[in-house]
């Protein structure tokens, strides 16, 4: 299909990112709706930020492994504040069922 049969492509600038793995990626913007290009854009082969600035890529983003809701609430809670906790709950339940 030519530009008979969908219409006249808008016009476009290009803009090239760098990322750190020395990979280069030229998405294309339109000018028309005066958008602005984006800081940063993912690499389109190892997935890592890229940046304009061929020298400086942005570095390398450290994803943080997924944490339970135990290890949330470790960081908030001793070992002995969770012992007294758990202990104060126990002696609560054996309070409740002791009238049975």
């Amino acid at each position: 299909m030519g530009e008979e049969q969908r219409g006249a492509m808008a016009p476009r600038f290009v803009v090239t990112y760098y990322c750190a793995n020395g990979h280069e990626t030229r998405p294309s913007f339109s000018i028309e709706s005066n958008a602005q290009a984006p800081e940063t854009w993912d690499c389109t082969r190892c997935g890592y930020p890229g940046g304009q600035d061929a020298e400086n890529p942005p570095p390398l983003v450290r994803n943080e492994p997924y944490k339970t809701h135990l290890a949330y609430v470790k960081e908030r809670r001793s070992e002995e504040d969770g012992v007294a906790l758990l202990d104060e709950a126990l002696a609560s339940l054996r309070a409740r069922r002791g009238g049975r």
